[in-house]
């Protein structure tokens, strides 16, 4: 074996163990409260009301996770490692605790801000770490370790919201997060190093930040207009904002992209299209347990398991095809925004069909939201190594970091578009089973275009090459 070569024991020999081990769960308490709010969003609205704020709670978390992710940089070379992350586990603690006393939406929305806010500090500084704490040589298995997290809150997430929802205790499912909180808070303070190695600190830009968030939130207001018009006018303006943005990055210091990831005509820009549209395209997941209890009369638990489909099919198909080499990357990148599509597409037709049983359909929906998983992992990791080969000379640190915030703005985007979406396709107004069933269609049919443009995206890749 090569003197480079590390094994999973050398992670965890010489103290580093711990030190690994309080990095991934600070991942896996952010990626767990992800699907267990997900799965428990259903009982919350049967409780406290709000059904026309649903996606809200998905869009301001991953805004407010973006915002936190993005100043994490700044926090740690302020704060410090150790201090950073305790108090991205205090606002986070403070998030939950807010949601779990909740007595309206509005309260509720606040704490999943703070939520996010302290989470996306969570995820950025749990990854950043990794440099500082590891020997180079162990970093591919501590990113393992860490990104693994996600695979055990697929299953993590929810099983706590599910069981906890069906006895109608949606609060306490909160609480143990809360309890989690307290013990990650100990073992940082034993584990993570109180200084860094001085380096510049990073800057905040605050005004894009502002623009980002104001975007998304234009879109999620324009949801819940009453007309078509006001909808519109919400949208409008989101575009407007982040043509701003975008203009605003030119020739800008402190940028959130790199050079050239605001060009359709570029090979990066190309790229960065793509991730974000099949990202957006995986939102529809937000709406699959609500869908799931309304329409087929699942539990709690059981809708809650039918998120995690998507995540599973992207698990193990970026494993299965992250072998892939030369000239076939790009085929398989294009043949799983296909197999995307084709998910979407069965969805959308079998919302209509009434001619399966309940169990036919069933294994029918489960199938193609596991197909919409492969698509997406197919080609994600031949995307992310594109993005870093394609990285402008000395702005590969920023290219490394855009990769998150890319999916992370594309995520409550696409929320916000959901919300959107069903609104006007009827999930409040008839609502129930009818109105519900409408607005499924109306998603699933909609969010189809985003792989669609992906496709045409990557044709226009591969007459590039």
């Amino acid at each position: 074996m090569n003197k480079n070569d590390t094994t999973w024991k050398d992670l965890f020999s010489n103290g580093n163990g711990l030190k690994a081990t309080t990095l991934a769960l600070g991942v896996m308490l952010h990626a767990t409260n992800v699907y267990l709010a997900t799965t428990i969003m259903p009982s919350i609205i049967k409780e406290i009301g709000g059904l026309e704020y649903y996606a809200w709670n998905t869009t301001i978390f991953i805004v407010a996770s973006v915002i936190g992710s993005v100043v994490s940089a700044n926090q740690m070379g302020k704060s410090g490692p150790r201090k950073a992350y305790q108090i991205g586990i205090l606002l986070f603690s403070v998030g939950v605790l807010l949601c779990s006393l909740a007595p309206t939406m509005y309260v509720l929305l606040l704490g999943r801000f703070i939520q996010g806010f302290g989470g996306g500090l969570l995820f950025a500084l749990s990854y950043a770490m990794i440099r500082l704490i590891f020997a180079e040589k162990l970093w591919s298995r501590a990113m393992a370790l860490i990104s693994g997290m996600w695979g055990v809150a697929a299953f993590s997430g929810p099983f706590i919201g599910g069981i906890f929802a069906e006895h109608g205790h949606w609060r306490m499912a909160f609480g143990v997060l809360l309890i989690f909180c307290v013990f990650l808070f100990i073992l940082s303070s034993k584990t993570l190093p109180k200084t860094k190695p001085e380096e510049k600190v990073s800057q905040i830009p605050y005004l894009k930040l502002l623009l980002l968030g104001l975007a998304a939130l234009t879109v999620s207001i324009g949801s819940i207009q009453k007309n078509i018009v006001g909808s519109l006018i919400g949208i409008c303006i989101a575009f407007l904002l982040l043509l701003i943005l975008v203009i605003s990055e030119k020739n800008s210091k402190n940028r959130l992209l790199p050079t050239g990831a605001y060009k359709i005509t570029s090979q990066l820009g190309t790229i960065y299209s793509i991730m974000a549209l099949l990202t957006i395209a995986t939102s529809i997941e937000i709406y699959v347990p609500y869908f799931a209890q309304i329409i087929d009369g699942l539990s709690p638990l059981e809708s809650g398991y039918l998120t995690v489909l998507i995540a599973i099919g992207w698990t193990l198909s970026s494993i299965l095809f992250s072998g892939i080499k030369g000239n076939r990357v790009n085929k398989i990148i294009l043949f799983g925004a296909f197999v995307m599509l084709i998910g979407m597409l069965g969805l959308c037709y079998f919302s209509i069909a009434t001619l399966h049983t309940f169990t036919m359909k069933l294994i029918i929906e489960c199938t193609f939201l596991l197909l919409i998983g492969i698509g997406i992992g197919m080609g994600w990791p031949h995307l992310l190594t594109k993005v870093f080969s394609l990285s402008p000379k000395g702005e590969e640190d920023l290219t490394s970091s855009s990769v998150m915030t890319v999916q992370l703005i594309a995520t409550s985007f696409g929320a916000a578009i959901a919300g959107l979406v069903t609104n006007f396709g009827g999930i409040t107004k008839p609502g129930g089973i009818s109105g519900t069933t409408q607005a499924s269609i109306y998603l699933y049919a909609s969010f189809a275009v985003a792989p669609l443009l992906a496709i045409i995206l990557c044709l226009m890749l591969k007459k590039s090459k």
